[in-house]
């Protein structure tokens, strides 16, 4: 297996994109990748997108995609694991160069999710849930989480000021972020009063429904050692796992034995423990999922995810930072594509570009990308070499 280096990211500032078709958020994403490599060399796409039938009554990623990016004849594929569809696509594109089946190979993540109604988006969401158990029932993603939420709450005592306090945090960081959905920081007053979605959860816990796309393009690490543009930042593990995609079939509401075992997969590809890791980029789609990915990883114990995060831990001046990038929650979460754009932030804080929100001296980072509630998830070990 050949080693996998990431010579070029890209991304379009996330948002309520009107004027941008579906087509257009790829094309955009894709180019700003070509200028960071300084090649548009491809020898392979693959595609990360949750429901594009759904949001835009397109079907057929594999074609439309290279067709307007003006790589019709390259071989491309369409991946999907609900929100974890970005994750999944740059380690397709990873498998792709590493097996010596393509030099160059573009991950692109995508989702164009304005384009409908509230109420179609959010029963385009729930997709990723369980249809049988869950959604026919009338469970939405917010009443999932917040039911995670409450049973966090009354075992180990997780407070409502913990909650938001990962929110304050976040946009704190997506303030500084110039392609965030929301650019501006939050107070700890204005969460906890913000109005009431599924209790305990308010809307400043939920990331927002988004429009965006980011792209990465990886190729084998001798080749990004030629190009001698940036340090060579390389993806040494990757690590996926599923479980029972309806919360009541897990053998504990509060394990996700998903990112367990995607992330223990990775570090154990990479040869790293998490003592090893600089800083992460986690799947924070409501703010009690970061609190829970914390402690899954092992960054803290347990139960200690909420103090830790109030005792500022996660904080970009913290012991291990968390979503410098602002993470789902003010960068926005484009379903499809924020797992692309969890590497495009770690790239940036590895090449020492990330600017007022820079990370100092950091060399190991990994993104965890998470699908429903929990039901999937890959995770992703990057360093600089």
């Amino acid at each position: 297996m050949r080693n996998v280096a990431i010579v070029g990211i890209g991304m379009i500032k996330f948002g309520e994109l009107w004027t941008k078709s579906l087509r257009d958020l790829c094309v955009e994403a894709a180019q700003n990748c070509f200028t960071d490599a300084g090649t548009n060399r491809v020898d392979s796409l693959s595609i990360g997108c949750m429901s594009s039938g759904l949001f835009n009554g397109q079907e057929h990623l594999a074609s439309m995609v290279p067709d307007y990016l003006g790589l019709k004849h390259v071989p491309a594929t369409r991946v999907e694991s609900a929100c974890a569809s970005g994750g999944l696509a740059v380690r397709s594109a990873f498998i792709e160069v590493a097996s010596g089946f393509a030099d160059f190979a573009l991950a692109i993540g995508v989702e164009k999710m304005t384009d409908v109604s509230v109420n179609d988006a959010t029963f385009a969401l729930a997709s990723a849930a369980d249809q049988d158990f869950e959604a026919f029932h009338g469970i939405t993603f917010p009443g999932l989480y917040a039911m995670l939420a409450r049973a966090h709450m009354d075992r180990f005592g997780t407070t409502r000021e913990q909650l938001a306090q990962v929110a304050v945090k976040n946009h704190a960081n997506g303030a500084l972020n110039p392609n965030a959905q929301f650019p501006f920081p939050v107070t700890l007053e204005t969460v906890m009063n913000s109005t009431m979605i599924a209790d305990p959860l308010r809307l400043l816990d939920c990331s927002p429904i988004t429009d965006g796309a980011a792209a990465v393009l990886l190729t084998t690490v001798e080749e990004a050692k030629k190009m001698k543009k940036y340090p060579v930042v390389e993806i040494t593990g990757i690590g996926m796992g599923t479980d029972t995609i309806a919360l009541s079939h897990r053998r504990d509401i509060l394990k996700l034995d998903a990112v367990d075992l995607g992330v223990q997969r990775a570090l154990k590809m990479a040869q790293k423990t998490i003592n090893d890791i600089d800083f992460a980029e986690v799947h924070d789609c409501f703010t009690i999922a970061e609190i829970m990915v914390l402690e899954t990883l092992g960054v803290v114990k347990q139960g200690q995810g909420g103090p830790a995060t109030m005792d500022g831990l996660t904080a970009v001046t913290g012991k291990f930072p968390v979503n410098p990038s602002g993470g789902l929650k003010a960068k926005g979460h484009p379903v499809g594509a924020s797992g692309v754009a969890q590497i495009c932030e770690i790239v940036e804080q590895l090449r020492n570009n990330a600017g007022k929100r820079q990370i100092p001296e950091v060399r190991t980072a990994l993104a965890q990308n998470m699908g429903g509630s929990g039901g999937s998830c890959v995770c992703h070990v990057v360093e600089r070499k």
